[in-house]
């Protein structure tokens, strides 16, 4: 059987024109790190104290900085329509606020240059949890000022790089930034506040605004973020098991989904405690999308908390006194995060956003969607792959407007702070010698989207 076929036969044809694309980040894959003038990263402090798992070196990452054409060339053999990746702010301005760094621009301009040589959309990110040092310093998201910084960034990388970029993202999951690195202190910049995080969430709402602002001045077209996903199920059957799970799908979900498509907070009570002039800061948050991206992993299970089991945040666990607990989700399968593998959850949330949103909601992209598992002969990784975008062509026949996948990722990478253990990529990397190898996974998707535009082809 060939690798397009998966275990099911080939996979139903998508609509006319959907993009298939592979992503990336800025400081998961370039190093590079003392080169082009770059400025260090909340993240690059954070490594530095020793807080990545295995060690695994940023500065080094993958070298997508001096290999990128080879990158370039692994998207080209897959036949991607697009490659999602995202620009380093401390490269493009070290301090955060101030003068452009136009070595390190320049980096990106060469990107850019090359995805369109090879008939590939670039598809950047501005905000993948990389705040400069700097801004982070002087309180990163929990200062309003860093929201103003963010859209001058944009206006100077959209100045540039606009005329080549057909598709933008302004910011990448808020909600793992304020959660894991205000909240819980488990990433950069490991604060521990809990709830008083919360102007974190607002502030960078608010640089997805003002970004928007930024690029649709500068001439950008097609602009979206990307903000994660996961639909909330409730562990047991009591009354406060339901508002627990209640509570933390709005802390999750709708606490970013909300401001974005309708204006508004989905409480009142947690509008409340947002700083600065809410009401007007939503107005800029609101401003309308061309499309919306969702992350999706796998759904979350959510009850009272319980001592016999704690749960966690995506493998961090929570601390005591919070008004909800995380369940394990019982799985035939199980990534080697330990993430269950629930390919219909992704169904079931894009069902949700529609319900929710209805006519606010835009066309959607899967902006993020992949696993981690080790091996080059990823059989497994084939099957995750396969059984959700099944499940994603399932939604689109139940009415979701979905115009293109990226899957998560194209290369192995450093997984933040679990380090380079947790191998996403369709390609492996050495991370000895640096030398990209591509996994089975690589050419099962080569040959799905060859076969896509193949059937497309003869429908059309």
């Amino acid at each position: 059987m060939p690798p397009s076929s998966g275990s099911n036969g080939p996979l139903p044809l998508f609509p006319p024109g959907f993009l298939w694309g592979a992503a990336a980040s800025a400081f998961q894959t370039e190093g590079a790190a003392d080169t082009d003038g770059k400025g260090p990263s909340g993240w690059d402090a954070f490594a530095a104290q020793g807080r990545i798992k295995d060690g695994a070196d940023p500065a080094r990452a993958t070298g997508f900085h001096e290999r990128y054409r080879d990158d370039v060339a692994l998207l080209a053999g897959l036949g991607a329509d697009a490659f999602r990746f995202s620009i380093s702010w401390p490269r493009v301005i070290p301090g955060g606020g101030g003068p452009v760094n136009a070595a390190g621009l320049d980096f990106y301009d060469r990107l850019v240059d090359e995805l369109c040589a090879r008939g590939i959309a670039p598809a950047p990110t501005l905000y993948h949890w990389d705040t400069p040092l700097a801004l982070e310093e002087t309180g990163g998201w929990l200062n309003r000022d860093t929201a103003a910084r963010f859209a001058d960034y944009a206006s100077a990388v959209a100045g540039r790089l606009g005329d080549r970029v057909p598709m933008w993202i302004t910011v990448n999951e808020p909600a793992e930034v304020t959660l894991l690195g205000y909240a819980l202190g488990e990433h950069a910049p490991g604060r521990r506040l809990l709830f008083d995080a919360l102007p974190a969430a607002h502030h960078q709402l608010l640089a997805h605004g003002l970004g928007v602002q930024a690029l649709r001045a500068a001439g950008a077209r097609n602009i979206g973020l990307a903000l994660s996903h996961s639909p909330v199920w409730t562990a047991g059957g009591s009354e406060a098991d339901r508002t627990a799970a209640e509570l933390y799908d709005t802390l999750t979900n709708w606490l970013f989904a909300d401001p974005v498509l309708t204006g508004g907070y989905p409480d009142e009570n947690l509008a409340a405690l947002m700083p600065g002039p809410v009401a007007e800061d939503l107005a800029v948050i609101s401003a309308p999308l061309d499309w919306y991206g969702v992350n999706y992993y796998h759904p979350m299970l959510v009850g009272v908390p319980t001592a016999a089991e704690p749960g966690g945040f995506a493998g961090v666990g929570l601390p005591e006194g919070l008004p909800f607990g995380l369940r394990g989700i019982d799985s035939a399968e199980r990534t080697d995060f330990g993430w269950p593998v629930v390919p219909d959850g992704l169904r079931e949330m894009l069902l949700r956003l529609k319900d929710r949103f209805g006519d606010r909601l835009p066309p959607l992209h899967i902006t993020e969607n992949g696993c981690s598992y080790g091996g080059l002969d990823d059989q497994r990784r084939i099957a995750y792959l396969d059984s959700h975008l099944r499940a994603l062509h399932r939604a689109v026949e139940e009415g979701v407007d979905v115009r293109g996948y990226f899957t998560w990722s194209l290369t192995d990478n450093i997984e933040w702070a679990e380090g380079a253990a947790q191998r996403f990529g369709l390609v492996h990397i050495d991370f000895e010698t640096l030398e990209r190898t591509p996994k089975a996974s690589y050419a099962w998707y080569r040959e799905t989207i060859a076969a896509q535009r193949a059937r497309g082809s003869a429908n059309g």
